[in-house]
């Protein structure tokens, strides 16, 4: 049967998507962009769950396999696929694999699952760890002066025989699947032909920061991945190519007191859709990031209120924003009303911090105050307002009252207008046990230490952004609390990396 191809915006809809080899940024364009589109998304056992942030309003399901202990089979995974296309009169289910979608990724029942069932369906290949790993581990699987062919093996013996004498003329030989098998590999390798001196490098966990490398010829490669302690997911390569580590490794070979964070999980929370800054910086020091939305932004509850305000802005001397999304928020606001930056002039803007500027600028608009030190306590403080000065600030319903008690003390006149809504966001089972697994949990703001504490509960080790932070997260229940030297992105990404040594044992400071 003939596979549908309508247009990929319809529904049902399926989209088979690679998700790469581990390291998120390594995701194509077009899968981020499928993801983003899809109603559900089902994702297996080497999918990056950091990929999810692109759905953050998807349905997610985990249909993983680990080595030979199947989650769900591979039969019910084809029926679930079909099925959740066609809930509810039409979805879009987006598939994401580990790697790439036919490079040992079973895609191509799953392609033919949707053809035989009238779905439309389209392939968004990913980046393969049968390149990709090695590549992470200084490893090229071809080279002009070593190598010039390479063949792709399962090194699953239940996939059946692997015929090896058949390959005699290839280079470099790359193995999936295989670490369980190694031993058996490798004799029947040297059997067929292969040089028992032949180098060869397994790597585990390719291209994240849990990568780890063992090295040792085709006679020795299983031992050392013994003695090593790798286990699965592990690539291996077979050839001379592998002698090319030692030259060029460079994902690895930062020095450690520059990756504070090896191997180590870092929950990055979050009150905004998209990529995260302080994500990159972790992730910079070595750790794996798992990015947590603790709140959704929504409507304002009275928009009519709010219109009204916004058109008549009569005797205010100070607009006042304190988040990206106020900003954001404000000027979805002005465009319903017709209106765009113009409408603020005659107004001093005041941002609570140097990012909620930069985004403002980004809207054409400079600050006209930002406090020497972000939050809305120096905002309060600092603001050049004489008393008796209107103030307005544009914030949501949940926002805490520091800012207008500081100016009311002031004499300074606060009103507040409700831009928008914070509301909770929800996880799912396994969201919140990856969560309670990490290793230390970032907080930014007081709201963010308690939407995390309700979420999650206060048995976590967290990275506080300043004392003000610090001291909400100590009131929610936390106990474990790491503060950040000064309150930016920075510094809370290294006071995260400090309360992994004092886990470890090593004194932190700022507790």
């Amino acid at each position: 049967m003939t596979a549908q191809t309508p247009s990929p915006l319809s529904r049902p809809f399926v989209s088979l998507i690679g998700a790469g080899p581990g390291d998120p940024g390594l995701l194509t364009l077009r899968g981020a962009e499928a993801l983003r589109q899809a109603d559900v998304v089902l994702f297996d056992y080497l999918a990056n769950p950091e990929l999810l942030r692109h759905c953050p309003d998807a349905e997610t399901i985990y249909v993983g396999k680990k080595g030979f202990s199947d989650y769900i089979s591979q039969e019910q995974i084809n029926a679930l696929i079909v099925d959740k296309a066609r809930e509810g009169g039409g979805k879009r289910v987006a598939r994401l694999k580990g790697g790439d979608v036919f490079v040992f990724g079973r895609g191509g029942e799953e392609a033919e699952a949707c053809a035989h069932a009238g779905i439309g369906f389209e392939v968004v290949p990913g980046v393969t760890s049968a390149i990709a790993a090695p590549a992470y581990a200084g490893i090229p699987v071809t080279h002009r002066e070593a190598a010039r062919s390479f063949a792709v093996l399962t090194g699953n013996t239940k996939e059946g025989g692997a015929h090896y004498e058949r390959l005699s003329g290839v280079d470099t030989l790359v193995l999936l699947m295989g670490v369980r098998n190694l031993d058996q590999i490798s004799t029947d390798l040297i059997k067929a032909g292969r040089d028992p001196q032949t180098p060869a490098a397994t790597v585990q966990w390719g291209t994240t920061p849990r990568q780890r490398v063992a090295t040792g010829t085709l006679a020795t490669i299983a031992g050392a991945v013994r003695e090593a302690g790798l286990e699965a997911p592990a690539v291996t390569v077979v050839g001379e190519v592998a002698r090319l580590r030692d030259t060029l490794r460079w994902f690895d070979a930062v020095p450690e007191h520059h990756r504070p964070l090896a191997g180590r999980t870092v929950a990055v929370t979050r009150t905004r859709d998209g990529a995260s800054a302080l994500a990159d910086l972790v992730r910079a020091r070595g750790a794996g990031v798992l990015e947590v939305p603790l709140i959704r932004f929504a409507e304002t509850g009275n928009e009519a209120a709010l219109h009204a305000r916004l058109r008549d802005l009569t005797g205010v001397a100070w607009l006042l924003l304190t988040s990206n999304q106020a900003v954001t928020a404000l000027f979805t606001h002005l465009r319903r009303l017709g209106l765009d930056a113009r409408h603020l002039a005659g107004l001093r803007i005041a941002a609570v911090g140097p990012s909620t500027a930069r985004t403002l600028a980004e809207h054409g608009l400079h600050a006209d105050f930002v406090p020497s030190t972000p939050g809305a306590r120096h905002l309060a403080a600092e603001l050049p307002a004489q008393p008796g000065a209107v103030t307005l600030h544009l914030t949501s319903q949940v926002a805490e009252d520091e800012l207008e008690r500081g100016l009311t003390a002031r004499g300074v006149r606060y009103e507040r207008a409700e831009l928008y809504r914070t509301e909770p966001a929800t996880l799912d089972g396994g969201a919140l046990a990856r969560l309670r697994a990490a290793d230390v949990v970032t907080l930014a703001s007081g709201s963010a230490a308690r939407h995390l504490a309700a979420l999650a509960g206060t048995d976590l080790t967290v990275a506080a952004m300043g004392p003000q932070t610090a001291d909400a997260a100590r009131e929610a229940g936390f106990s474990r609390v790491t503060v950040a030297r000064e309150a930016t992105l920075e510094a809370l990404a290294d006071a995260a990396a400090q309360a992994v040594l004092h886990r470890d044992g090593a004194p932190s400071p700022g507790r």
